[in-house]
């Protein structure tokens, strides 16, 4: 019921992402039953596949997050989480109001031991044909130099996990490619990263390479440049879409064919869609959370962590 076409382009989302995942794969649709079953009879639709768990209440995209996710028990971000702490569920998605996701995110299913804070991740194209990762987009505005340190470990098991790259090279976002260059926490979080062993470190990064070559995986900042990064390549897209430019490489960022971002950093798969994602955006965030499930994403990350771990008790 999340999202602001919700129901419609859930469902019909969920229908798409039905004949691309193995029939094995059950999806569970969180929401008003009476409600989804009279969408599907007006649209001539089939639920093949898919279940239905009935929620009473909703959580609205104006509603302050954290108390109306302890107050509306029944509401379908709610059930959803509880139903993947319990293990009824393998993985949990929605394009519903984000702050009430966090939420259940870090409160119900918890970060992983050892995790500073969580991140979130987006695929960020570039001229050389492939992706980088950048991290983080918008959990932690202001992050220690600690925290940044631990979003290389994330990022590189992302990278590993979903990209099948096994040892990705970490950037760190900053103003100039100088060790010396950047804020107090910039600087700091270089001097961190340097000196790691957990991955390969390649310095600086400036933005005005990350679009073209950035020659790393994973760019690491905190959650304030991120968003602004993010925002301003959407901005973009929205501008070359809006003067009738048609080009293969634009077409990358447009945020339908990624559906939603993973909460990386907790125990179980989450992931955030877009609130005003349609039926195609529905359906890629669907795929995506089946990939991160699959592919085994939280213990990788739980790997990386333990890791860094005894290597600091040492």
């Amino acid at each position: 019921m999340g999202g602001d076409f919700a129901p419609g382009s859930t469902i019909a989302g969920s229908i798409l992402a039905r004949k691309e995942i193995p029939e094995e794969v059950e999806l569970v649709l969180f929401g008003d039953r009476e409600s989804i079953i009279q969408h599907q009879d007006n649209n001539g639709l089939t639920f093949r596949g898919m279940d239905i768990h009935h929620c009473a209440e909703r959580i609205e995209m104006s509603d302050q997050p954290h108390k109306a996710f302890f107050q509306k028990k029944q509401s379908t971000i709610n059930q959803g989480f509880r139903h993947l702490r319990n293990g009824n569920i393998d993985a949990f998605c929605s394009a519903g109001n984000t702050g009430a996701m966090m939420i259940g995110a870090t409160q119900v299913i918890n970060p992983i031991p050892g995790i500073i804070r969580p991140a979130i991740a987006v695929n960020i194209p570039n001229l050389t044909g492939n992706y980088s990762i950048l991290l983080d987009v918008g959990i932690n505005p202001d992050s220690r130099p600690d925290v940044l340190y631990q979003y290389g470990i994330i990022g590189k098991a992302y990278v590993k996990s979903m990209n099948g790259i096994y040892e990705p090279r970490v950037g760190l976002i900053n103003i100039g490619k100088e060790e010396e260059k950047g804020n107090l926490t910039s600087k700091s979080a270089y001097q961190l990263m340097n000196d790691s062993d957990d991955f390969s470190f390649v310095g600086n990064i400036e933005s005005n390479e990350i679009f073209t070559d950035p020659g790393a995986e994973v760019l690491v900042c905190d959650g304030f440049v991120g968003n602004v990064i993010l925002k301003e390549a959407e901005g973009f897209y929205q501008v070359i879409k809006s003067r009738k430019i048609t080009d293969d490489f634009f077409e990358l960022f447009n945020f339908e064919n990624f559906g939603g971002t993973a909460i990386l950093g907790v125990n179980k798969p989450v992931v955030v869609g877009h609130g005003i994602s349609n039926d195609i955006a529905i359906k890629n965030m669907i795929l995506h959370t089946w990939e991160v499930s699959k592919n085994n994403l939280v213990n990788h990350i739980k790997e990386g962590i333990e890791k860094w771990e005894i290597s600091e008790r040492q």
